[in-house]
């Protein structure tokens, strides 16, 4: 919704100015000015005592909001394996389309990938839209835009979701943009506005130091890209069936203008946080590089991965892909231990939803032992060797 001033009939009494909970009105010489913080709340057509303040009526061409429904779940897959991510925002899709009271859609791009749609239909889609075609086997920008932008025109999803991953981070931006909607990035909430029955996006801002909800009020699809690790996965339901619908996909010369020639996979150790179950990580309590080989020694015995604060990936002790936290990876692991991390807004950010977290710092007053079920008092290089004895 949008709202305007009736200048004839403002006196400039400044209610409307202290009632606006964005601040997006001024007076100036003597009428009421709507600002571009302007949300369309409304909040000031109901405080105005003169009514001069009114909801801008649809004009011709605007996009007709009613006419989309439905959430899309961007079913990202690599080599023919569903990513996790995906599967997470199925499940949290299912939730968010019982509560609107619409279908759950997955939409799926690859080549020789059919089989796939009814893993998808498994994990909760009534409809998942099928692009099988060779010019899709390898993800670019403009094959895989082009038809999840022509199937977005087609069939008119009311909210889009994708995983926050390379690929999620790369396609969102340029769907949005030909949609001419809006996109919340990295979110790590969703929810339904009871009154609206719009998506309300959370995410972190100013560096993890607040959460900041946003709407879309007057745009469609509402899109979002979602953090990996945040949400519960969907359960698989082998019996369930729904339907599938083949999307014709057709490119036009030049239309795809760069080519996949190779992929070279890195030779590094490929870490897991998203799926661990437990993860050690460590950070400057350490005191050098060498401790997280102490660190790998209890993940071993519990079966676990190694992590890490981002001031010990700075520092050049362990590499980045084990960084935990808003500019890591966001996790949720089973046990969570934190040793010699003092707990920084931006480190708890990507880790705090573990099912148990176990602090270890010498510092009774670390912020980590504020969100901790359990929390030892202690230097590390003493406790972890008492707790792989008990183990």
């Amino acid at each position: 919704m949008a709202v305007k001033v009736i200048k004839e009939k403002c006196k400039g009494c400044s209610i409307c100015v202290k009632n606006c909970p964005f601040e997006a009105i001024t007076i100036e010489n003597k009428i009421a000015v709507i600002g571009n913080a302007c949300t369309g709340c409304g909040a000031c057509i109901e405080k105005c005592p003169f009514q001069a303040i009114e909801e801008v009526k649809k004009e011709a061409g605007e996009t007709d909001l009613s006419a989309y429904k439905n959430v899309w779940v961007f079913v990202e897959q690599r080599e023919g394996k569903i990513m996790p991510v995906s599967i997470e925002l199925l499940g949290e899709g299912r939730k968010l389309a019982d509560e609107i009271g619409c279908k759950l859609c997955g939409i799926l791009l690859g080549d020789g990938i059919a089989s796939l749609a009814d893993d998808v239909q498994s994990y909760g889609a009534d409809i998942v839209y099928l692009a099988d075609a060779p010019e899709l086997k390898d993800y670019t920008t403009d094959a895989y835009t082009n038809v999840i932008f022509k199937a977005i025109n087609d069939y008119k999803p009311e909210i889009v979701l994708l995983g926050a991953t390379h690929i999620g981070r790369d396609l969102g931006p340029c769907i949005a943009v030909k949609c001419q909607t809006g996109l919340t990035a990295d979110c790590t909430k969703l929810e339904i506005d009871e009154e609206t029955k719009m998506i309300k996006m959370t995410r972190p801002a100013f560096g993890g130091n607040l959460m900041a909800t946003i709407k879309c009020p007057n745009h469609r699809p509402q899109m979002a890209t979602v953090r990996p690790g945040v949400m519960d996965k969907a359960i698989a339901d082998t019996p369930k069936k729904g339907e599938t619908v083949k999307l014709d996909v057709k490119f036009a010369d030049g239309e795809i203008r760069t080519k996949v020639i190779e992929i070279v996979k890195s030779m590094k150790e490929m870490v897991s946080l998203t799926d661990a179950d437990v993860i050690v990580s460590g950070g400057m309590g350490l005191g050098n590089a060498d401790g997280f080989k102490l660190l790998q020694q209890l993940a071993d015995k519990l079966g676990g991965v190694v992590g890490s604060s981002r001031a010990a990936v700075d520092a050049g002790w362990i590499d980045h892909s084990r960084q935990v936290g808003q500019t890591g990876t966001t996790v949720k692991p089973k046990i969570y231990f934190a040793c010699g991390i003092s707990g920084a807004i931006q480190h708890i950010a990507g880790m705090q939803s573990s099912d148990i977290i176990v602090a270890i710092n010498t510092n009774e007053n670390a912020p980590i032992f504020e969100i901790a079920d359990y929390g030892i008092v202690g230097d590390l290089y003493k406790v972890i060797p008492a707790i792989m004895e008990q183990l």
